[in-house]
């Protein structure tokens, strides 16, 4: 079959798609407060009773990651992301404010397009789908072309949960057929009301320039920095197996540590018991030109592969049970592909004087890629953590957790989510963790509070008649006037 008759494909099942959703919101939108809750409990359920079979799904199609980590994922995904949107409130009156006399209404966006990504792409989908649905909005997925059947295959699963229990068909679909002109076609159609687009920052750029309102967030460039103050064993604990975690496929994931001076050689040595494997220059060299090409994009051949795999692929030998590839460096930028976000189990190292230098050094890393989005920090000196929170242009700050973890809200309170805003200074409309309340507008019913407008600006509005005080004096001077003329 020709290649053009497969984009002819795509576009056409991006139309359909879309004229069924719009029919199935219509209907959907109308939905009580019981009905919507009833629906996303069903598909949380059925997303988290299959975790661990589209963990391994995903794994399979990919290449990318662990499975058994994919599987806490889509736990994470489904059981935790439900527990924190279920109470909202998505329909009718949400809030009143007796005091300034206004009644805030809840109002579903409409159709919004899901884009994911080949990284998480069973727990991104099952994340979109729930906090789309509760805010009353139907959802079309648009997964990336490396992890189309366990996208789809998840949003199957829970568009039929959310069928059996009373969504209209066409709520919740995702395309089988994927191609760049079906992807647009789907983000630019007329029914189309908005964009969740989570993934690299091409497709981050694509769904922000269609003009229609767009929620991007792109990719992150995570530092950690680690205090002379900081509990140096748990840090070196949670680095490494933050960092292996998944094989490093979270956008939050530790990209480079930034280690205060006085500490620098134990945590080193603390890390390398849990499995960290320091490169001397020849190897880091090696991984250099493995891991970017020329233009500084990323091989996608080393994405979300073991430290194992990576060494021997690089052309070295590491001990067994090595977690991840640790490279020490000097420069950060152009100059530097390593100091770049590494969606794979090699990690930055630098060295640096005081909190202050570390600041500095961190500042330039989330400058050279993730501006906006987290860093992580390990310290118990309060005025070093505080001086971060302050002076990092990111939006998560993590204190002595992990990345992968406590940015997305499982080890921290944050809000659960699998889509992490970068806030304006990473072009994204939002810093926060996206959940439902960004998927729904709000209607204001207001009533006057304030003194009736003056009736010059209102044509036709009575004159008020006079106050008290001015009756007083008007009776005053009558009488002055009698008395006056006897």
């Amino acid at each position: 079959m020709p290649e053009f008759d497969k984009d002819l494909r795509s576009i056409q099942e991006a139309r359909d798609l879309v004229s069924n959703a719009f029919e199935a919101w219509k209907v959907w939108s109308k939905a009580s407060q019981a009905q919507v809750d009833k629906v996303c409990e069903a598909m949380a359920a059925v997303a988290y009773n299959n975790a661990g079979a589209l963990g391994i799904q995903a794994h399979e199609e990919t290449g990318y990651g662990v499975p058994e980590h994919k599987r806490l994922k889509n736990e994470f995904a489904s059981k935790n992301v439900w527990e924190s949107i279920k109470d909202i409130k998505t329909v009718g009156v949400i809030n009143h404010d007796a005091t300034k006399k206004i009644y805030e209404i809840a109002w579903p966006v409409g159709v919004v397009a899901g884009l994911t990504p080949s990284t998480n792409p069973t727990s991104t989908v099952m994340f979109k789908i729930l906090v789309a649905v509760k805010a009353r909005n139907a959802i079309i997925i648009a997964p990336h072309p490396s992890a189309a059947k366990c996208s789809y295959e998840t949003a199957r699963m829970m568009a039929q949960a959310a069928e059996q229990n009373g969504a209209p068909p066409g709520l919740i679909s995702c395309m089988q057929n994927i191609s760049l002109d079906g992807t647009n076609t789907l983000m630019r159609h007329k029914y189309t009301a908005l964009i969740l687009a989570t993934g690299g920052t091409p497709m981050v750029r694509a769904a922000h320039s269609t003009g229609k309102p767009a929620i991007g967030v792109g990719p992150g460039n995570v530092p950690v920095y680690v205090d002379r103050s900081a509990d140096i064993e748990k840090a070196a604990r949670y680095i490494t197996a933050s960092k292996a975690f998944d094989h490093s496929t979270i956008c939050a994931t530790e990209q480079s540590v930034v280690a205060d001076k006085p500490i620098a050689d134990r945590l080193a040595r603390l890390m390398q018991k849990e499995g960290a494997y320091f490169t001397d220059p020849g190897e880091t060299q090696l991984l250099r030109k493995l891991l970017f090409h020329p233009d500084g994009s990323m091989n996608t051949a080393v994405v979300g592969k073991s430290a194992v795999f990576i060494a021997g692929m690089a052309g070295f030998d590491v001990p067994e049970g090595t977690r991840i590839l640790v490279t020490p460096l000097k420069k950060t930028g152009k100059d530097e592909p390593l100091s770049r976000e590494k969606l794979t189990t090699v990690l930055g190292w630098y060295e640096e004087e005081g909190w202050e230098a570390g600041c500095e050094r961190c500042i330039e890393l989330i400058q050279f890629g993730g501006r906006g989005h987290s860093l992580m920090i390990h310290a118990t000196d309060q005025n070093v953590i505080m001086a971060f929170g302050l002076e990092k242009p990111v939006f998560r700050i993590g204190v002595n957790t992990m990345g992968t973890l406590g940015a997305i809200g499982l080890t921290t309170g944050v809000m659960p989510s699998m889509t992490l805003g970068s806030g304006g200074v990473g072009g994204s409309i939002s810093g926060d963790n996206i959940t439902t309340t960004h998927l729904m507008d709000i209607k204001r019913l207001a009533y006057e509070i304030s003194t009736p407008p003056p009736a010059a600006l209102v044509p036709g509005t009575p004159k008020p008649g006079p106050t008290a005080r001015e009756i007083e004096k008007i009776v005053q001077n009558i009488v002055e006037e009698i008395l006056n003329k006897q």
